[in-house]
This record gives structure tokens, sequence and C-alpha cells, in this order.
């Protein structure tokens, strides 16, 4: 047992140096407090073996040797953090103050004020005569580091103080770094590594992407990190020659503002960020509510928490509960399920999505993390996989936010077996075999399968069934699903071999919907080549497109057998899409589930390749805009194309005309401002009649 005692010291130490000195964490938070709460238990079980030195016995890790060091006059303690993450926790705490007070269940509900539990870092703000004079880290509670130079930086920080304030006084808070700040951040880092610039590095998070700034020696490198701060709050230093208990110290002067509510609106009104998701709020039910509101729009902050705090609002009554051990009573963190944990890499596998994207996926030892239980994490693509280097069997830090999927955030090298070999991306599909390709300016590889591939399979057919498509009513995707999961439909020309009693087989398929569905399936054949081509899925090959090519070729043969030359002789087809129809059309499978597609019937009218090239509006573009009284939007379009006119989704200089309806919004307003003809819809209709 004191084996075990003295490995968890060894462990906690290594990893709060990690933390907290070099910013480089080992473990993640889940871990530490996992490690941490053993080491408390034992040390409770066995108190002659608790020494001075042991993690339990102090707030943080030792300040940085590099930094001068600074007494906190009052001391930066931490809070209990209540470890069951139910509303069973905010109870607890409820029932613990109260019966500390001495309060009956007849007594109202004491007022509590809730708080975010930012994850940054903890910062003491020392003002005198209204001006800036220090800032300092939380270190060891007892002593911090001086950080002046860098929150100086920070310009949320207020230097001086408006006349309202006290002239002497120190303000506590938490700086951070916003995620769309820590996204940019790290996006800069990566180009600078691959631009070879030397000692560069990518951050794990955003926190210790905060720590580090607020502790590099040059404040030039902090200022180029975009650094947040909120404040929470407020101390009064007494007399150098008083004798303070360490409740006297904490609570000193504070007595004035009566509550602390009133102390975060008085920092606010001296220039102070205070975080707008502070609430008052009543008893346990009070704490329970703001406990589940911000769990649900944790995710949507634009910075990371960790869980919510609880404090007795009234400052007598903070008084009347005092401390016990390291810890105020009146206040608990209460915090939510870990976003990280660790675990480890039991195979790579790629999973084929439904366009065909590849993305690799990390098989994992089970691991519960984000509230649910963690196997399958993605690596996105092939830059991020080699970027993270994640290797089957590597110890990985996993990340799960919310409804985010979960994702590798980093490996341990320390703990990898070099012998594991790096991962690379097939070159052929896992499902099909059909060509994996990545094109030029993309992340991802795909599967160029199409129509061949199973993965692709049901996206395939809901899209060629959709109603811009060949619009085949009454298939669903509930019915794909059973088409494709009893395996009836393998290909798109399947659809068309489907039996009245295959169907009335299925699940809540009745007669009568069987009948509709062939029904639905007979009129579709009869289409048009745009549909057709759109139907086919081709990646790139959007409506505008397909119709710019059946215009250009007449045919279908005379697509599939165009060069890329040719291709990129239609209006607005680039090289991009020139190479997706030429990759499309070479593959085997996809020529021949078009000519089975044929041979069940579907057909559409073609003609010579360029005839309708000289229709009226030839040549011209036009935009709609808001409700027309009696077309769709979709009935004003094809009026506009039966002339010979494009319809674009955007209004330029390039633009025709725009054919606006109620409601119609930017795109008028911008049309008007380049004095581009504007049409209601007689006009409309009378522009397409004489044409």
């Amino acid at each position: 047992m004191q084996e075990r005692i003295a490995q968890l010291r060894q462990q906690l130490q290594l990893a709060g140096h990690h933390y907290h000195v070099l910013d480089e964490p080992l473990i993640p938070d889940a871990e530490y407090d996992r490690l941490f709460r053993e080491l408390q238990a034992l040390e409770a079980n066995h108190p002659q073996w608790i020494t001075p030195d042991s993690p339990t016995q102090r707030v943080g890790a030792q300040p940085m040797s590099s930094f001068v060091t600074v007494a906190h006059k009052v001391p930066m303690l931490s809070i209990h953090t209540e470890t069951d993450i139910s509303a069973e926790g905010a109870i607890q705490f409820d029932n613990r103050v109260r019966k500390v007070l001495q309060l009956s269940s007849e007594d109202p509900p004491l007022e509590y004020v809730a708080e975010l539990k930012f994850d940054g870092l903890a910062i003491s703000l020392i003002y005198q005569d209204r001006v800036l004079v220090q800032a300092c880290t939380r270190g060891d509670g007892q002593t911090g580091e001086d950080v002046t130079h860098n929150i100086r930086t920070i310009g949320q920080i207020p230097l001086r103080l408006p006349d309202a304030a006290p002239p002497q006084l120190e303000v506590r808070g938490e700086v951070y770094m916003r995620r769309d700040d820590f996204e940019s951040l790290n996006e800069r880092q990566r180009s600078r590594i691959a631009e070879g610039v030397k000692n560069e590095k990518t951050f794990v998070n955003p926190r210790n992407a905060a720590a580090g700034a607020v502790r590099q020696l040059d404040p030039k490198i902090a200022a180029q990190r975009p650094l947040s701060f909120f404040a929470y709050a407020l101390h009064f230093h007494a007399p150098s020659d008083a004798v303070l208990s360490p409740v006297e110290a904490t609570l000193n002067g504070l007595q004035t503002y009566g509550t602390h509510h009133q102390i975060l609106m008085a920092l606010k009104q001296w220039g102070f960020p205070v975080s707008d998701d502070c609430q008052l709020v009543a008893g346990a039910q009070g704490l329970i509510a703001y406990h589940q509101q911000i769990a649900q729009a944790r995710d949507r902050l634009p910075f990371d928490i960790d869980g919510v705090v609880y404090k007795v609002n009234q400052i007598s009554l903070q008084a009347r509960l005092g401390m016990v051990s390291r810890e105020p009573r009146w206040a608990v963190a209460h915090k939510y399920p870990a976003q990280e944990e660790l675990t480890t890499v039991q195979a790579i596998e790629v999973q084929v999505g439904r366009t065909g994207k590849l993305t690799p996926v990390a098989k994992l030892a089970p691991v519960f993390v984000g509230g649910v239980t963690v196997t399958n994490a993605t690596l996105h693509n092939e830059d991020e996989a080699r970027r993270k280097d994640v290797r089957v069997g590597d110890t990985v830090v996993v990340r799960r936010a919310g409804d985010v999927i979960p994702e590798v955030v980093s490996v341990l090298l320390d703990k990898r077996d070099h012998a594991a070999p790096a991962f690379t991306m097939p070159r052929h599909c896992p499902v099909c075999d059909s060509p994996a390709v990545r094109e030029e300016g993309e992340a991802d590889f795909r599967c160029t399968g199409g129509l061949f591939c199973s993965a692709q399979r049901k996206q395939a057919l809901l899209h060629f069934a959709q109603r811009r498509a060949v619009e085949i009513d009454d298939l669903g995707e509930k019915l794909v699903d059973q088409l494709v999961d009893a395996e009836l439909v393998k290909t798109l020309p399947d659809l068309y071999r489907l039996t009245r009693a295959q169907l009335i087989g299925l699940d809540r398929m009745a007669e009568k919907s069987a009948n509709n569905l062939l029904a639905s399936l007979e009129k579709s054949k009869q289409t048009t080549l745009p549909r057709f081509l759109y139907g086919l899925g081709i990646r790139h090959v959007g409506e505008a497109t397909a119709k710019d090519l059946a215009r250009h070729f007449g045919g279908l043969q005379a697509i599939i057998n165009a060069s890329v030359d040719q291709l990129l002789m239609v209006n607005d087809v680039g090289p991009v899409v020139a190479n997706s129809l030429r990759a499309f059309f070479d593959q085997v499978h996809n020529r021949e589930v078009v000519q089975q597609l044929r041979e069940c019937g579907v057909h559409w009218e073609e003609f010579a390749p360029g005839a309708r090239l000289d229709l009226p509006l030839s040549g011209h573009t036009y935009v709609i805009t808001g409700s027309l009284p009696t077309l769709s939007r979709e009935q004003a379009q094809a009026l506009l194309e039966q002339a010979g006119a494009k319809v674009a989704g955007s209004v330029s200089k390039k633009t025709t005309g725009v054919v606006a309806g109620e409601a119609a919004g930017s795109k008028l307003e911008k049309a008007m401002a380049l004095g581009i003809p504007v049409l209601d819809e007689a006009a409309l209709l009378a522009l397409t009649r004489s044409t």
C-alpha cells in the first residue's frame, strides 16, 4: 500500500510539472483527477503516511525558476470538486452548506451565484492607485510567478481603473483562449512548421496554448497569442502587520459589497470582462437547472469549460461557513463528464462514406468520455493521420465534445512500440476495390466506384430518385434502407426490376403502396438528359453543369466518349469537373449501370450537338429571388432555361436580369445597385412567351 502511495505521488508530481510548468500535458485532466482521488482515499485511510510534499497537501506546482516569484498576500486556494457529475452533486453541496449553517427544511432556499468553470489559467491582478502594477499566476497557492509583462498584452485587462474603483485592490480571474483563436493559432503554427521554421509546434488544447503564452519570457511572443480574460473574484489586502486567519484574509473588506453578485457587477462597472453566463439561483433546484442549462450549451460556447462553480452569494454567510482543509466550504466546482481520456488504438480501419469519402478510423479499447463509451475515433484524412502519426498499439488522448464525432487529439510517444508501422491510406476502396483518388487541392481520398460501390448505394439511390433528378415518387429513405438491406436493390437498374411480390414482402408495404411505387417507377422512365446526368451522382456535376453538358453534346454517348479537352469546351466546365466526368465514365461498371438503365426503359429526347445553343435567351443569365405570385422557383427556372437562358444563384455584373418576387432580399438590392434590369412575374411570362 505504501508503495502505491509513493507511486501515485511520483506520477502526479511528474504530470503536474508537465502541465503547470512546461505546458506539455502528459495525461488528460480526467486521468489526473482519477489518480489524485485515489491518492486522497489512500491517505485518508492511512493518515500516518501523509507527508508535507504530497500533491494532496498543496494547490498546484512550484513556480518556474525563470520567473520572479511573488508571495500571495491572500492565498490562491482551490475549491472542492464535486465528483458526482449528476444532479445529485448539486444537492449534496446544498445539503452540506445548510447543515453547517444549521438551516432546517422550513428555512427558505439559499441564494447562490452559479458561474462557468473556465478551462484556462488563474491570474491575480494587483492594482495600486488604480494602476495595474503586478500580475502573477497561482503557482503553489502561496507563491506564484510574476507575469506582468505578458498580462499587459491582453487588451481585455484594464491597465488603469476608473475613479469609481477603490484605489488598492486585487482582482482574480482566468486567462483563456477562445476556440476560434486557438484554431487560427494552430493553423499559423502548421504553416510555420511547413515553412521549416525551427522549434515551432502545434498546441494540444486552448488551455495549454494560453498557459504557454502567459509564461513566455518575451512579451512580444505573448502579444502574438490571442488571449482573453474573465474576472470572477475580488480581494482587499490587510495591513502588513495584521494577523488574519485564512477566512479573514480571504473575506477582508468584502462585506462592504454584501454579496458575491454585487462584487461581479462592480468588477464589470470598473471595466473588467465578467461572463454573461453567471446567474443568481435559489437552492439546490436552481443549481441543478443551471448545471443542465450549461451542459446543453457547453459545446456552443466560444471557449472551453470543464464544469460550473457554485458560490454562496451572501458574504456574511461565506464568513460563517469558513474553510475546511485547503478549501472554502461556501464554494464547489461541479464538473461535467471529461471530454478527453486515455485509451489505446487496437486497429486503424478505413470507412467509406455515402459520397465515397475514405476516412481513417481508429478502433479503440472502450473508454468512457464525453458522457458515452467510445470505441471509434476519426482520424479525418490522410494528412491529419500523418500529422498526428497515430499507429496501432499507441496510447492516445481521445476527445469527444457533445455530439461531435470522437477524435484522436494526440499520441503519448513515450509509450509507443517503435516497431509499429506508420499508417498509409489505401489506394483502392476497401469495399469495392475501385481506385481511390485524391483530387488536387482536396484533403480527402474518394472511391471512384460510384454506382458500383455498395457503401455508396443508399445515397446513390436517394439522389437518383429526388425531384430534381429522375423523380421517383414514393421512394423515401426508409424504403431505400429496406430495399438495400434485403439485397433487393444493389444497383440503380434493380429499382426497375422490382416486382409487386417482392415489395409486398417488405415491412409496412401493403399492395396499394407497392402499386404506387411501381407506377412512380414507370413514370420516372421518361425523363430528360440533364435530369438523368444529374441523377447519376457524378462528383462535381450539379444541375447547371448537367444542363450545360446536355446542351453542348446533345446526347449521352457523346458525353461518355468526350475527352477531357472536349469537355473543357463546355460552358463553365473546368479541369476539376472534366476530370471527374472522365474518371466516372472510365469505370466499366458505371457504363454498365447506364446501359442497363436504358435497357430497363429509362429514356429522354436527344438532339443534335449545339442545336439549342441558338435559342432566344442563349448566352443570357438570370437570377430568381423572392416568392412569385403563381410560379414556383422551379417553374420560373424551367421557363428561362427552355428559352436558352442560364439561371444562376448570385448576382454579378454578368447577370442579364433579376426576376424578383415578394420578400426579395440582398440579391434585389445588389441588382439595383448595379443597374441590372428587374422583372416581376408578368414580365418574365411576357419575356419567355415572346421568345
